[in-house]
């Protein structure tokens, strides 16, 4: 879980510590949707004929769409046009749950007036946040004029988002994508393979709008932008894709290259390249609960690999064949070669772990507690509505789920204090399930609801927290740091703020928290007004750095980073705090979706390859990997 959380944090780190939720609506449309002008002319009869020209230009081009979109992250769009043609457009930007952004961060589409060398006859600044009374999504009308408009997001931090869209006028439509052609130069073998090295040259041709890009993919990574031959002088196989884009966006089917580049000298004098995968259930010291499986892979680009070997604690070398199981408790090495077809045998490599006896089953149920809150009359009846809080507890493998039955209308997960609010009596049934699978028999309480204040209060509170403290330049809290939770409430008035540190269990707040724990945490808060309105659940992520302490204590220092089912061969090294590449992409941690998974592995490598930890080949290897791995999936 430690690691998990500072991976997450690595990939939010540019996300401001103060988060207001839910966010209050905007005074006027205009604060959201910005204001859109364009340059006229001095006199009226010259502004009436723009006007005439813009409204028969929309007309026209009323089918013209440009769409921008954002999510949680600070470095750039989710996506963005590149080219338009002059006319009326409709401007769509939308910023929400729907397209990734799942923290409430606010973004802005602004359109830049001041920086020369740019057209800056549009007016345009667009405030969206998921949360706002539009859901993140606004439009507007503009007419375009050919050039080139520079855009930005305003909001400080995210000085990274920003693009350029190219407007050209409008030649008729360009359907047809352009031609790339890929020509291989090098000195070839008799099997066809490069000796040394080979050039790969991309050229493009567009009969239409004319060719706006072209860009290529090596072994799977990201396509990056073609500018210059690429050239291959590593000896193994590789697959090059390329694909090009005309200025009236047609895209070309990717087309691929296959090259083989073989030593310059014709002689493999290179040894295989081992690699060991341990496998297993961990418990909290890293040590593998009842077996653990050994996995070796190797791979050799010259001659190819003839066998592998392994030893358990110093036997003999035998045949590696299958995963090696070891189920005696106790630490154990194995120790690990490879031979090529040319006879090359790589340096034993060893794999060190523990194997542990399994824990006792925990036969234990959870323990369930029921409180209900509200306003009650001299017959103990509530008036308007009762709120019923649960907290389960589970001192064996822990609660999985809580759930509740209101008036036999059957089991629902809880998630958050039920409001009753319907007058009459009623009953709620409860129960919790550990990880185990064992179920608490099921509690109940029993209540009545009169007739309250009309109209009820339905709004929920407005709840914010903050952490305060001393900083380095990473933005990591040095030894502590403090967080302070408000909620305000304008009709019933707020009845109690919880929060949750590093876990899922809340607490009631009743001033600031000091955290003083090195490491990612992460603060679940909310509020609940005295109507039994609550707020969505906000959170807030930070870490702390203790002087003297390894921010990744049980590191994953495996050779190489491993994702799931592949492995990204890219070597797992420190990244300078104690945590290894493995660590910060976490690859065992509980992702909502692959794509979640994906998202991040590619924020940390653009990071570690920003901190020159990585090269940009290893960049894309990682990135690739995460595509092609089955985490999250």
């Amino acid at each position: 879980m430690f690691r998990h959380r500072l991976s997450r944090l690595l990939a939010g780190a540019a996300v401001s510590a103060l988060v207001v939720l839910p966010l209050a609506p905007a005074a006027t449309a205009a604060e959201y949707r910005g204001e859109i002008s364009s340059e006229r002319s001095a006199t009226p009869a010259a502004a009436e004929a723009t006007d005439q020209a813009a409204n028969q230009a929309t007309d026209q081009a009323a089918d013209q769409v440009l769409t921008w979109t954002a999510d949680a992250s600070v470095s750039e769009y989710a996506s963005a046009p590149a080219t338009a043609t002059a006319g009326a457009a409709t401007i769509v930007f939308e910023n929400s749950a729907a397209t990734g952004n799942n923290i409430g961060m606010s973004h802005t589409l602004t359109f830049d007036t001041s920086t020369p060398g740019y057209n800056h006859d549009i007016t345009l600044d667009i405030l969206a946040n998921p949360f706002d009374a539009n859901g993140g999504r606004y439009e507007a009308e503009v007419v375009l004029t050919p050039g080139t408009y520079r855009y930005f997001c305003a909001i400080p931090g995210h000085s990274t988002m920003v693009g350029e869209l190219v407007v050209t006028e409008d030649p008729g439509e360009d359907t047809t994508a352009p031609v790339v052609t890929a020509d291989v130069a090098g000195q070839q073998d008799a099997d066809g393979a490069y000796i040394g090295s080979a050039t790969v040259s991309l050229t493009a041709e567009d009969a239409g709008s004319g060719v706006a890009s072209v860009e290529y993919s090596l072994d799977g990574g990201a396509y990056v932008p073609y500018g210059e031959p690429v050239v291959l002088d590593e000896p193994g196989m590789y697959m090059l894709e390329y694909r090009a884009t005309d200025n009236a966006g047609n895209v070309s089917e990717p087309e691929m290259a296959h090259v083989t580049v073989v030593p310059s000298d014709g002689e493999d004098t290179t040894a295989p390249t081992v690699t060991p995968e341990v496998t297993g259930e961990l418990d909290d010291n890293g040590a593998y609960v009842g077996t653990a499986t050994v996995n070796l892979s190797a791979v050799d680009a010259g001659s190819g690999v003839a066998s592998v070997e392994y030893a358990l604690d110093g036997a003999e070398y035998a045949p590696y064949t299958d995963p090696v199981v070891v189920d005696t408790v106790g630490e154990h090495t194995v120790t690990y070669r490879a031979t090529d077809n040319a006879g090359n045998v790589s340096a034993p490599g060893s794999a060190t772990f523990t194997v542990v006896e399994p824990s006792q089953e925990d036969t234990t149920p959870p323990s369930v507690t029921a409180e209900v809150t509200g306003e009650q009359d001299a017959d103990g009846a509530y008036v308007g509505s009762a709120t019923v809080s649960l907290l389960a507890e589970d001192a064996g493998t822990g609660v999985k789920s809580v759930e509740y039955n209101l008036d036999g209308a059957g089991y629902k997960a809880y998630t958050a204090p039920v409001v009753v609010d319907v007058t009459g009596p009623h009953t709620l049934s409860y129960r919790a399930t550990d990880n185990s699978g064992n179920v608490s028999q099921p509690g109940k309480v029993d209540l009545v609801v009169v007739g309250g204040a009309d109209p009820p209060d339905t709004t929920q509170p407005i709840a914010s927290a903050q952490v305060d403290g001393e900083q380095d330049d990473d933005g990591v809290y040095i030894d502590s740091a403090t967080i302070t939770i408000n909620a305000r409430d304008g009709e019933s008035g707020v009845a109690f703020i919880e929060y949750a540190l590093d876990d899922f269990i809340f607490r009631e707040y009743t001033g600031p928290i000091v955290v003083t724990a090195g490491g990612a945490h992460e603060l679940g808060y909310r509020a609940t007004d005295n109507a039994g309105n609550v707020t969505r659940t906000g959170t807030l992520r930070f870490s702390i750095a203790r002087e003297g302490i390894d921010a990744c204590p049980v590191s994953d220092e495996r050779p190489t980073v491993i994702m799931g089912d592949v492995d990204s061969k890219v070597a797992n090294v420190d990244t300078g705090n104690g945590c290894t590449i493995a660590d910060l992409v976490d690859a065992d941690g509980q992702w909502v979706s692959h794509w979640a998974f994906v998202r991040h592995v590619t924020q940390v490598a653009d990071q570690l390859r920003a901190d020159g930890v990585i090269t940009e080949t290893k960049r894309a290897k990682l990135v690739n990997a995460a595509k092609r791995s089955d985490v999250g999936r």
